[in-house]
């Protein structure tokens, strides 16, 4: 039952891990959609929730099945065989995502690899491994789950009954225990995303509140090295197309404007919602007469780093939503929330909300 619960849960992970993979990393033929607003933010949550929910879930099932890791003969059938080469990549693989994705929401780097690239092509490997496992458990599961489990058990089944004698848990107490854990694990963290549960993340490394005008940073202007030429009195803003032209930060400020309630999403879970104001990204390519089918490149002032340039793919360049935004609930942009401007579009990912934004491309 343990590792049915926790098949479901990884096979969550697994999935919505895919969606934020390839929106970060779009293969040429894929065009997200930019609607609905809150797809993102939907899926990311639950990648980071289903992550956490296996944590107890993984430490359980390997505590229960530690002590057939050393039976003697190691292997009896091919069916066996088969279930023991799976679980080597199997275990590396489930304990190397879960703690590189706890160390991820908790912004902690240890290892030396980049984490998206690793942790999209482990899940792989893992998924594999399971699903091999799994086609080597068939009997075994077939023999265990359902209320008639005893009466289809052969004498070689390892046959788990409802209940146990001795000091310890029961079977059936042992799972409560097991569920409770992930379950408060779940409800203590969901409130990173889920909107209205702000104040129930007790256990969440971010609160979807906690930060400058009420919004989390993960990259600082300082850390970005941007400090002093985001603040350069003589900044420009180009939009570079078949008619080029650039604009001073006063200029920008005195196109028209228009607001967007929208989400910002990151990667490590949480989600946090903002009014923003600023100019249409369509309209700035309007100007420069780029084409509606066109992408666009949209470059930051940071000389360094993976994130310092995103392309907007037109279901996101051209909606009215997708702002140049100079404003952030009602105020100014802060240095750390992409001052003097930021992108902020519809469903998608944080990191691509590029900051301090400075040059704008057709490709």
């Amino acid at each position: 039952m343990l590792g049915l619960w926790l098949g479901v849960v990884f096979t969550i992970a697994f999935l919505t891990g895919l969606v934020s993979h390839f929106m970060q990393h779009p293969p040429g033929w894929l065009y997200w959609s930019a609607r609905p607003v809150w797809f993102y933010r939907l899926t990311q949550g639950l990648h980071v929730a289903s992550g956490l929910a296996c944590v107890p879930l993984l430490l359980a099932k390997l505590w229960t099945v530690y002590p057939r890791l050393w039976e003697w003969p190691p292997v009896r059938t091919v069916a066996q065989a088969l279930e023991r080469i799976s679980i080597i990549p199997l275990v590396a693989g489930s304990v190397s995502q879960l703690a590189t994705g706890v160390a991820n929401i908790a912004q902690w780097y240890p290892f030396g690899f980049f984490f998206t690239v690793t942790h999209y092509w482990v899940a792989w490997m893992t998924i594999g491994a399971l699903l091999v496992h799994i086609a080597a458990k068939l009997a075994v599961v077939r023999a265990n789950v359902g209320r008639r489990r005893a009466e289809r058990a052969g004498p070689t089944d390892r046959l788990s009954l409802p209940e146990q004698g001795g000091d310890g848990l029961t079977r059936r107490g042992f799972g409560i225990a097991v569920g409770a854990a992930a379950g408060v694990v779940t409800v203590t963290t969901a409130g990173q995303f889920v909107p209205g549960l702000a104040g129930t993340v007790l256990l969440a490394p971010r609160r979807p509140t906690a930060g400058p005008q009420r919004l989390p940073v993960n990259r600082t202007a300082a850390a970005a090295g941007v400090t002093v030429t985001a603040r350069d009195p003589g900044y420009l803003l180009e939009v570079v197309g078949p008619r080029p032209f650039s604009v001073t930060l006063a200029e920008l400020h005195a196109l028209p404007r228009s607001t967007a309630r929208l989400p910002i999403t990151c990667v490590e879970g949480w989600a946090a919602d903002a009014t923003w104001g600023g100019v249409r990204l369509r309209d700035l390519l309007d100007r420069a007469a780029i084409p509606a089918d066109a992408t666009v490149r949209v470059q930051s002032l940071e000389a360094r780093g993976g994130y310092r340039a995103s392309e907007v793919d037109p279901p996101h360049a051209r909606d009215p939503l997708t702002l140049l935004a100079t404003m952030v609930n009602g105020e100014p942009l802060d240095l750390d929330h992409g001052y003097p401007a930021r992108l902020i579009a519809p469903n998608r990912p944080g990191v691509l909300q590029t900051k301090w934004v400075h040059r704008v491309v057709m490709l």
